[in-house]
């Protein structure tokens, strides 16, 4: 059953939510996961995009995104296929490991995945509160995260 976590950020601007989702999706891929962090539209896929080329600091990041819906460009077996992936829709079927969701709903197909990365900023809590629900009617183990000082870590 997929495992959802949800991390609390004491932060109240978009810079600081994607900030964190680069430093998830380095952990994953350091553990030798595969990531797809779904974002709320294409403009904010782009963002993500030119952050990840930056942050962390002295880190590369290795990434694509998903242009338009099933549309990546390496197939699965690819080795050169980058182990994170951003997008807005659903990605195509593969080896769906760790989802990062920044968009303020609950994907449909989250249960592909193995773990999912709900990030939460303080002015979305109630949107946070509702997707926590979703989960919880549905009986997905829960795990709450309260973050303080992330970035000093």
């Amino acid at each position: 059953m997929t495992r959802v976590d949800f991390y609390l950020l004491p932060d109240v601007d978009i810079d600081a939510k994607y900030r964190f989702a680069c430093r998830l999706a380095l952990r994953a891929i350091h553990a030798g996961r595969r990531v797809h962090v779904r974002t709320a539209s294409a403009e904010a896929a782009g963002m993500l995009d030119e952050l990840m080329w930056s942050y962390p600091e002295d880190r590369f990041l290795p990434h694509g995104v998903d242009r338009e819906p099933h549309a990546v460009t390496e197939g699965p077996d690819d080795a050169d296929a980058a182990p994170v992936r951003i997008g807005h829709a659903e990605p195509a079927p593969g080896p769906d490991q760790v989802l990062v969701n920044l968009a303020d709903d609950v994907p449909a197909f989250f249960a592909r995945f193995e773990r999912v990365a709900e990030v939460i900023t303080e002015p979305e809590r109630t949107s946070g509160r509702a997707r926590y629900r979703h989960y919880r009617e549905r009986g997905y183990p829960l795990f709450h995260h309260d973050l303080d000082d992330w970035e000093a870590r």
